[in-house]
């Protein structure tokens, strides 16, 4: 399985990003292949709130394109929203605790442990990512 990071979602939706036709290849190649992919609600949550403010983003979106885009994801048969499980909070603990992380990093290190809790690979253009023991982690766009 592999998980993906909001970032990339962004970058794929946004013309106007220097990252754009290279995730938007990446992640359209992602969604024909019949892989496994996780949607953490975390990365849907972010797409629309990003996408859709127009103090965030330069070319913001209406709320019902936002939701008419994640809903084209979320309706392909290799695709579903990621939660949290049970061994959920033990992870996200263990990978806090290992790289004393401050604020910023914790919804990091919630996607990472969601990650690892379903033995995924996660994606992202976020470096940040590197910092946790365990976790498989790649830039698709990263030559």
């Amino acid at each position: 399985m592999i998980v993906i990071d909001a970032n990339l979602l962004l970058y794929a939706y946004n013309a106007r990003t220097a990252q754009h036709a290279a995730a938007r290849t990446w992640l359209n190649e992602q969604f024909a292949s019949g892989k496994e992919i996780g949607l953490p609600m975390q990365s849907i949550l972010a797409f629309v709130r990003i996408s859709t403010n127009p103090k965030l983003s330069d070319v913001s979106s209406p709320v019902a394109t936002a939701i008419a885009v994640a809903d084209s994801w979320l309706t392909l048969p290799n695709v579903r929203i990621l939660v949290p499980g049970p061994g959920h909070w033990p992870v996200f603990k263990g990978l806090c605790l290992a790289t004393a992380l401050t604020c910023d990093l914790s919804t990091d290190a919630h996607l990472a442990a969601l990650a690892m809790e379903y033995n995924a690979t996660l994606y992202s253009t976020d470096r940040d990512f590197a910092r946790f023991p365990g976790l498989r982690w790649r830039n698709p766009l990263a030559a």
